[in-house]
């Protein structure tokens, strides 16, 4: 075959974030010696990138080369350093391990922490894993930290979590949308079209954001509150649309409940409370209202700017309010949406990596749910564990309660709150095995390290922000010496005592969560491998009908007839502001908050291999606003020392007036003297048990000219 011709490039999607852009890759043959790898192609035909990537997903092959990859496991030895060894002897070491924990303190001795990037075949399987195999309830996964706040509030509102309820290609067809802490030009570049069709159609764009990022300076009205508040923030507006008379008074009677209740909490944040809580002067808050209320149709998208706080669930609940009360939900082109963040970080929690949750997105606490799986899975419904620990709290049991941890595609040394303290619980485990494809800051403190096939070597499906279920084919051989992370299950299982229920074929995978997600909220058990490719992905939730009916066309839209309540209502939540855990005193007088840069991604475990990508965001820095530089002796480019009550980093000061004069902003990809993580507060959200990533009080000083030199 001519090795430009189409048939040989093979249809597939990007490795990162939840847009999950569709690509070509085209296997080319290795040179000296470095064996087969692939190019990446333009897949215009996608919907939703239309041909577009980000530097990213156009150097996503740079992680397959085996000069920066994992590609044999690793067992630590007498000496304490980490030798290659065999397979055998590898699965052996972590079934022996893990079993020894479990004999020695119980089930709920041994940890699962999974990661939003695996596939939902991965993730399906490796929940059934920790709950058939070693019977343990200690499961959650890093999606915890990205939007469990949002998907708190969807269910409290909804009945239902799903990201984005419409597709993204409605977004240009609405009249406004009210962005909340995203910066999609650095996090989703490709994303960005949909706000720049917007603006073309005639409609507006509000970006709130404490940051004048990339994004919000191409809005019409861009709002800069103070970390923490946009809880305050969304009441005012409620207020003001209470008080102006712009609520949908046909669409609450009809759809909703409990709105008395929710609207008497928003008119006890007037005006000039929130102008002084927030810094949103009382004019800007009006003209909001007047931009989101005058089109007939508009959303709110949010992301993780107000749900990554110990007040997440609440501050998307008061958006979602907001939302009801004019009317812009449940209707065509207007509602709230969640901008997921990790590649597959809505499909990992709808199949069982999360603690509470069942395949299908089912209760774990349901005897029903529990009965459905556990016929599924052919075990009885009695032996299931009960839910276990959150994301972060099950991090911070290591070493006490928990004694084994098996990790896959996860770095927490870098990504967890108080991360240092995390580190240390991790240091103090008595086993610890990690799956990874590259040795990640975790991965180096294991006793073991499996290396495992990535997106190009593999075919499995990932569940987009829009609740398009997906199919990444395989486009190489793995190296010599590298397994898939179904094959790590399955070899675990049979040593651990379990021979069967764990196969290794995707497809085949597939074709049970399908069966243990029938019936459930979501549904996959209409979806096949083949249905996929041909219509570009499926929509959940698509249940399987009779075989003689036509298949269900999947649902992209949801809540145009009813919402997934009992009712069918829409509920609103009555949600009233409340500080951050951590305000500013005399010893942390700043506020800091973290985030992306466009060139990293997440820990940076595999974007920090990529010479392109490092070019272009080398390392860690501060920003800081001209007047808190001058106040505090910052000198742009010289070290400055970030303190919280957690710990301290030394990172690069970049000054920029851009950013609020009482805030400090760190990206959050690197390790090590710059991990802004060692920084951050984690005071958990009581609803989603979600860490307070966005806000905590520090204080910024330079180092003295010696220490700097």
């Amino acid at each position: 075959m001519h090795p430009r011709d189409p048939a040989s490039a093979i249809a597939t999607h990007c490795p990162y974030c939840a847009l999950q852009c569709a690509m070509m890759l085209r296997p080319e043959p290795g040179t000296g010696g470095a064996g087969p790898t692939v190019t990446v192609e333009e897949c215009g035909d996608f919907p939703v990138n239309r041909g577009a990537l980000c530097g990213k997903g156009r150097t996503a092959p740079a992680v397959l080369s085996s000069r920066v990859r994992l590609t044999e496991p690793l067992v630590r030895g007498p000496g304490g350093q980490l030798e290659p060894a065999t397979w055998e002897a590898a699965l052996d070491a972590v079934a022996g391990g893990l079993a020894r924990a479990g004999r020695e303190h119980g089930p709920d001795a041994v940890g699962v922490f999974g990661g939003g990037g695996l596939t939902n075949e991965k993730a399906y399987t490796l929940g059934k894993f920790a709950r058939v195999v070693l019977r343990t309830s200690q499961i959650d996964y890093n999606g915890r930290f990205c939007m469990s706040s949002a998907a708190a509030a969807h269910q409290r509102a909804f009945g239902l979590d799903r990201g984005l309820p419409f597709p993204l290609a409605d977004i240009p067809r609405t009249g406004c949308v009210i962005l909340v802490g995203s910066n999609l030009a650095e996090t989703m570049p490709p994303a960005l079209r949909y706000l720049t069709e917007l603006k073309e159609n005639g409609g507006t764009l509000i970006v709130i954001d404490p940051r004048r990022t990339r994004t919000a300076e191409q809005a019409d009205l861009h709002l800069a509150p103070r970390p923490g508040t946009d809880l305050a923030l969304a009441l005012g507006l409620l207020h003001l649309v209470v008080a102006e008379g712009r609520t949908d008074e046909e669409f609450i009677a009809e759809r909703t409940t409990g709105w008395p209740e929710a609207r008497a909490a928003a008119m006890a944040h007037w005006p000039e409370l929130v102008e002084r809580l927030t810094g949103v002067p009382v004019p800007r808050l009006r003209e909001t209202v007047r931009m989101f209320c005058e089109p007939e149709t508009a959303m709110v998208l949010t992301a993780r700017g107000p749900e990554q706080q110990s007040k997440g669930t609440d501050t998307v609940g008061a958006w979602i309010n907001l939302c009801l009360a004019t009317g812009r939900a449940g209707r065509p082109y207007s509602g709230y949406g969640c901008l997921t963040g990790q590649g597959n970080g809505q499909g990992g929690r709808e199949h069982g990596q999360k603690a509470d949750q069942l395949p299908g997105y089912r209760k774990l606490t349901d005897p029903a749910a529990r009965a459905h799986v556990a016929g599924v899975w052919g075990v009885d419904p009695d032996s299931l564990p009960g839910p276990g620990r959150s994301a972060y709290e099950l991090l911070d049991a290591l070493g006490t309660d928990i004694r084994a941890l098996l990790l896959m595609g996860s770095n927490p040394v870098v990504s967890a709150p108080r991360a240092a303290h995390i580190e240390e619980r991790i240091r103090s485990l008595d086993f610890l095995a990690v799956a990874d494809v590259v040795l990640s800051e975790t991965a180096a403190l294991a006793d073991v390290v499996l290396p495992v096939t990535q997106w190009a070597e593999e075919t499995g499906t990932t569940t987009s922000l829009e609740g398009r279920v997906l199919l990444r084919r395989q486009a190489l051989t793995p190296p010599p010496g590298v397994r898939g992370d179904l094959d790590v299950l399955h070899g675990l299982a049979g040593r651990l005592g379990v021979e069967k229920g764990f196969p290794t074929a995707p497809e085949e995978v597939f074709g049970e969560l399908r069966r243990a997600s029938a019936g459930g909220p979501a549904d996959y058990s209409g979806i096949t491998y083949a249905r996929i490719e041909a219509e570009q992905g499926v929509f959940w939730p698509c249940p399987a009908g009779p075989e003689e009916a036509e298949p269900h066309p999947g649902t992209p839209r949801l809540f145009l007839e009813r919402f997934a309540t009992d009712d069918g209502r829409a509920r609103f939540v009555a949600v009233s502001h409340r500080e951050a855990a951590e305000v500013p005193d005399a010893e942390y007088p700043v506020l800091l908050t973290t985030g992306r840069v466009v060139a990293q991604y997440q820990s940076g475990a595999q974007t920090r291999r990529v010479d392109e990508l490092n070019a272009a965001a080398p390392g860690p820095f501060v920003e800081l606003h001209p007047r808190l530089a001058a106040r505090v002796g910052a000198v742009e480019g010289q070290p400055l020392a970030v303190v919280s009550r957690r710990g301290r980093v030394v990172v690069p000061a970049r000054i920029t007036d851009s950013i609020r004069a009482d805030t400090v902003f760190m990206p959050f990809h690197w390790p090590g003297e710059g991990r802004a993580n060692t920084l951050t507060n984690p005071a958990l959200d009581p609803v989603s048990r979600m860490p307070e990533f966005k806000v905590c009080a520090v204080r910024v000083e330079p180092l003295p000219a010696a220490a700097a030199g």
